[in-house]
């Protein structure tokens, strides 16, 4: 059993960036799809972007894309999310969600298809 823990979460200005990162125990990151969702006050939880196991290609959701981008170090057993032009929509809990999942890396339903699942950061972006 994987375990999970996010982190580089915080309060930064509009127009600003974070990277959080997503560390795991217990297992290979290298073995799982990781996805990064999120939730704000009073509303579900979306996916933000994934990747896949394995060599790591990407999908991110609509709303983020050309603003945050997802890497995996498999040496360091962390999987990143780099957020560069923030906005206050982007203020809300992000986690980081772990699949055993042979091919492919998924964003919907709030990720309910994810097995493992990190305790949440906050970034809140604010001026």
């Amino acid at each position: 059993q994987v375990h999970l823990v996010e982190s580089g979460g915080g309060l930064v200005q509009p127009g600003g960036s974070l990277r959080l990162s997503c560390a795991a125990s217990g297992g290979p990151l290298f073995n799982y799809a990781i996805g990064w969702f999120r939730q704000a006050p009073g509303k579900g939880r979306e996916g933000v972007s994934c990747i896949v196991r394995g060599l790591g290609s990407t999908r991110s959701a609509d709303f983020v894309k050309g603003r945050f981008t997802v890497s995996r170090d498999n040496d360091k057993n962390t999987v990143y999310l780099q957020m560069n032009s923030l906005t206050p929509e982007d203020t809300a809990v992000y986690y980081c969600a772990a699949e055993v999942r042979s091919f492919g890396c998924g964003l919907t339903n709030g990720g309910n298809e994810y097995d493992y699942w990190g305790q949440g950061t906050q970034v809140t972006v604010s001026s």
